[in-house]
């Protein structure tokens, strides 16, 4: 047996989930009181494992580091969630969600996850519905749908431009009322620092107190992690600013393999850089993307024109702009999945069409949707469609009532009305494709601890397509987990509580108290933010979003030589046993200055092009990613000490219910 054993159930496709369901264990209802389960983050994923663990009747008790659960990166999720209920009636099919996500992610996930994702899709609306998500609904009171990247149909159910918003505040909802039951032991503001294994099994977590500084044993008979992303490792990026790897990277080194970590979204529509203060970027919803339309100039005059302000973008002529998706793309246009939008974006500012001072940023204009729809509503209305100006105070009430708050957001921002002219926007990192390697049950290579959400690598392959992160951190939290965790703790109804008393508790804890006191007993010069900004630089420049050999090797050297720098110069204030958020912080970017050469090294090993992983050496002559069967797999890495000794592992992807062919959007 494969040291990455991923327990697909046998059998066809469509059967495998259902039959995995009818022949795993199950815990009792009476003997879930008996078992202990940690939950660490709430967001969507974490919020709602433990809101549907704790209903089981599971005692669970869950951590985050924000001061409440809706406090939770899932918040700022923007455009909406996809679920394959073909409500629009236009083709869609679990079969084509399926399709789309595996193709999406450049044929580099796991068939059976993907499968299974779409096949619970459905319930997840169904769910949120019952919790009084405030799904947007056409005319008719069915709920509305609207376009994302990458696919021929409308399957993402949304909520104005803040889904996660209110999937989340869902999710909290039905925690709430577990925490009111006693059923959830809530822990917030507190940051988990080692997993603890006993006998070779994952039963609990050192935990720092954020707010005393206090460091805490907690015990369970099972360990679930649903921290999120790593893409802070950028330090500029839509994260926010608290997200970090940490969680997973412990995990990692207690001996769960980290999976695919080069596999990172670059998302097309966020708002630029603007200068060397910023700590973080601005999404813009890839929802814009099904109204507007994204140019640049056609001529290098007009834009030094408008990098010098003597011309404003919308006294371009029409056939004066390029409108390079359209272009390029005809039969999917200005929604190309995100890796395909974000290299474009980025060649043609690389070829001097950038339309900032920076030179790094395109135009998303809307001016021809307030046109369409202004032109319909008169024509409802029966007023004159000739009228500019009705025309225009109408279409922009439409495109107000579906996009307004994400046009206020950039108002406020960039302070140009995005109404009167185009936004601004380009490419920033967004997601993590990579995380810990989990089976088909959501476990790690350490029995007992779980990982799900945006913290295991098992959906979207190289490239995760729009609206479905939602879709994902749902499906394992409300519809996967619940049923695989139950075939783990059948074993454990009689085990009783885990004593924290032991000396694998005692040895987690001297490890963390060992590495606190390291960081706040060095007496550098450097503040921690000036090592994590040149991380930031290398990451960026060198891993980003294209990568070559020789930039990669560059990358694994700088960021060893970097770390070194980091524990001999890094200055962290205040003391252990108090609230003291820059050693937090501290903590976090001593992880992601590990991770950083292990993501450098994995970008080096996968000599292809796939989704959101581009290395120049591997493109065709049109300048798209060039992938190559023998890395159709995923990389799996076994910590040995330190990144740079890290052990490779393969676990070989194949696909019999779908064709691997060229992966066109023309």
């Amino acid at each position: 047996m494969s040291i990455l054993d991923s327990k697909i159930p046998e059998g066809p496709l469509a059967d495998k989930w259902t039959k995995h369901k009818n022949e795993i264990n199950l815990v009792n209802p009476a003997n879930k009181r008996l078992i202990d389960v940690i939950i660490v983050g709430t967001g969507l994923a974490g919020g709602s494992a433990a809101a549907t663990l704790a209903e089981l009747g599971y005692n669970v008790k869950a951590f985050c580091f924000q001061d409440s659960p809706r406090r939770a990166h899932s918040i700022a999720a923007q455009g909406g969630i996809n679920a394959a209920k073909n409500y629009q009636g236009d083709g869609d099919s679990t079969y084509r969600l399926f399709y789309d996500t595996v193709k999406g992610g450049d044929y580099r996930s796991r068939e059976a996850n993907v499968y299974r994702l779409a096949e619970v899709s459905t319930n997840i609306i169904d769910q949120c519905v019952a919790q009084g998500v405030p799904f947007a609904r056409e005319y008719g009171g069915l709920l509305d749908n609207r376009s994302f990247g990458g696919v021929l149909v409308s399957r993402t159910f949304y909520a104005k431009g803040q889904t996660g918003q209110q999937l989340l505040l869902g999710a909290y909802a039905a925690m709430n009322r577990q925490i009111g039951r006693g059923k959830i032991k809530m822990y917030t503001r507190h940051e988990m620092l080692d997993v603890v294994i006993v006998d070779g099994k994952a039963r609990g977590i050192i935990a720092r107190n954020l707010v005393t500084g206090e460091i805490e044993r907690h015990s369970a008979h099972a360990v679930v992690l649903g921290t999120g992303g790593y893409g802070n490792a950028f330090y500029l990026s839509t994260y926010a600013m608290g997200s970090n790897v940490t969680a997973a990277w412990k995990a990692h080194k207690r001996g769960a393999f980290f999976a695919n970590p080069c596999y990172t979204q670059i998302h097309p529509t966020c708002i630029p850089v603007s200068g060397d203060h910023q700590s973080k970027l601005t999404l813009m919803s890839e929802s814009l993307r099904n109204d507007g339309r994204i140019w640049v100039p056609k001529h290098k005059k007009d834009v030094e024109a408008i990098r010098n302000g003597s011309l404003k973008p919308t006294e371009i002529a029409e056939e004066d702009r390029d409108y390079y998706l359209e272009r390029r793309y005809p039969a999917f246009g200005n929604l190309v999945p995100r890796d395909v939008a974000s290299r474009a974006a980025k060649e043609r500012c690389d070829a001097g069409y950038g339309v900032n001072q920076t030179g790094e940023a395109v135009y998303l204009d809307f001016a021809s949707a307030i046109e369409r729809y202004g032109k319909e509503q008169a024509y409802v209305k029966g007023l004159d469609v000739n009228d500019k100006k009705v025309v225009t105070e109408l279409g922009k009430k439409v495109v107000e009532n579906k996009y307004g708050n994400l046009f206020q957001m950039y108002e406020k921002i960039v302070d140009q009305n995005p109404y009167e002219t185009p936004m601004m926007i380009y490419p920033a990192v967004h997601y993590t494709m990579g995380g810990l390697w989990v089976d088909y049950n959501l476990m790690t290579t350490v029995p007992g601890l779980y990982a799900i959400g945006e913290a295991n690598f098992s959906d979207h392959g190289a490239n995760r397509l729009g609206a479905s992160a939602l879709m994902q951190g749902l499906a394992d939290g409300y519809f996967v987990l619940p049923y695989t965790i139950g075939d783990y703790l059948a074993h454990d109804i009689r085990t009783g509580a885990i004593p924290t008393d032991t000396k694998e508790f005692d040895e987690a804890e001297q490890n963390v108290r060992e590495n606190i006191s390291k960081l706040i007993n060095n007496k550098g010069s450097k503040s921690v933010d000036y090592f994590h900004k040149r991380l930031g630089k290398i990451m960026w420049n060198k891993c980003g979003m294209a990568r070559n050999e020789k930039e990669l090797k560059e990358a694994i050297n700088e960021i060893a030589e970097l770390r070194e720098e980091f524990y001999k110069d890094v200055f962290v204030p205040g003391t252990e046993n108090e609230y003291n958020e820059e050693l937090a912080k501290a903590g976090r970017v001593a992880d992601f200055l590990e991770l950083g050469e292990l993501f450098a090294k994995d970008a080096l090993e996968r000599e292809e092009s796939a989704g959101g992983h581009f290395r120049e050496e591997y493109q065709t002559e049109g300048g798209e990613a060039l992938r190559r069967p023998e890395f159709q797999y995923v990389s799996a890495w076994e910590y040995k000490g330190k990144p740079s000794e890290a052990v490779h592992h393969k676990e070989k992807l194949t696909y019999e219910n779908i064709e691997v062919k060229e992966r066109s959007y023309k």
